[in-house]
């Protein structure tokens, strides 16, 4: 049993309210931040797609919602490292069509951006949302043969699928991918709290489902999985304390597992700018990142 097991002990509305990223945002309201947030996740988009090589909706899969753009350096070397994107909304908001923004420092450092579609709910389900994140991983290296370094990086509800993606079985799947990194930002690593709350609305979990995809109950197949992949687990100085403290029980368990993983705490962020200032080289997340490539 997850070690956050305490909020069943919470009444409902607090409950929703530790789960409700807006209302803790110290910059602005709560009706205001996430129109925010899409515009600058937009507005980053539109940049990069202006300063890269873009291929856009390759698909990876046969599903309509099954697709990529990719975002390469101008001048492209022939082994690159390349970043899989995995974008947040709480699995029922936004796409790739924003997803494309953090390719800008990387583009300027000759690394290739890959932002990833998902069958977001009501259309799709926990369990399709992380096939299909683990088949886009599959089909990028298989259609990208000169990868020097792969890395995942995820926000939010992104974040725990990136974290699913590394506790993957790759024994059932054509190529076992060897993720070299991953930047998991203001994740949820444990969906049992959110069964009472309106966030399972679309997306109907029952308990089964929201055990077998949680990825604090699968640290031991990350170790199996992928040995060796650098992790950093970063969190808001102002997400909330449930989301803080979800951080804090992935990354203890991912260091009882043996990994190599780091907990970063971002000052003067809430739970949307930690991921938008990403647009930025010279930010934290992204310095933190280009390290982990060996390009700073």
């Amino acid at each position: 049993m997850s070690k956050m097991s305490h909020w069943r002990d919470m009444e409902n509305s607090e409950l929703q309210r530790q789960y409700s990223p807006s209302r803790w945002s110290h910059r602005l309201s709560a009706e205001a931040v996430i129109p925010a947030h899409l515009a600058a996740l937009t507005r980053g988009t539109l940049r990069a797609r202006e300063l890269a090589q873009t291929l856009l909706n390759v698909p990876y899969g046969e599903g309509d919602g099954e697709k990529l753009d990719v975002y390469i350096p101008k001048d492209s070397s022939l082994d690159v490292s390349l970043v899989i994107y995995i974008h947040g909304g709480y699995w029922q908001f936004l796409s790739k069509e924003e997803s494309g923004f953090m390719a800008i420092p990387m583009l300027q450092n000759g690394v290739v951006t890959v932002a990833v579609d998902y069958d977001i709910a009501p259309k799709g389900n926990m369990d399709l949302m992380v096939s299909q994140v683990r088949r886009s991983v599959v089909s990028v290296l298989q259609q990208c043969s000169h990868i020097s370094g792969l890395y995942l990086v995820g926000h939010s509800a992104g974040a725990h699928l990136a974290a699913m993606v590394l506790s993957t079985d790759w024994s059932q799947y054509s190529v076992t991918p060897k993720i070299t990194g991953a930047l998991l930002v203001s994740g949820i690593y444990d969906l049992q709290p959110l069964l009472s709350t309106q966030t399972n609305e679309p997306l109907k979990m029952t308990e089964e489902v929201a055990l077998r995809n949680s990825p604090v109950t699968l640290a031991p197949e990350v170790a199996r999985s992928a040995p060796r992949c650098r992790v950093a687990v970063a969190r808001a100085e102002h997400d909330s304390p449930a989301f803080r403290g979800q951080s804090e029980e992935y990354y203890q368990d991912l260091k009882e597992a043996g990994l190599d993983v780091v907990l970063e705490d971002v000052p003067n962020t809430d739970h949307f700018d930690i991921i938008e200032r990403m647009v930025d080289g010279q930010y934290r997340l992204t310095q933190l990142l280009l390290k982990m490539m060996g390009k700073s």
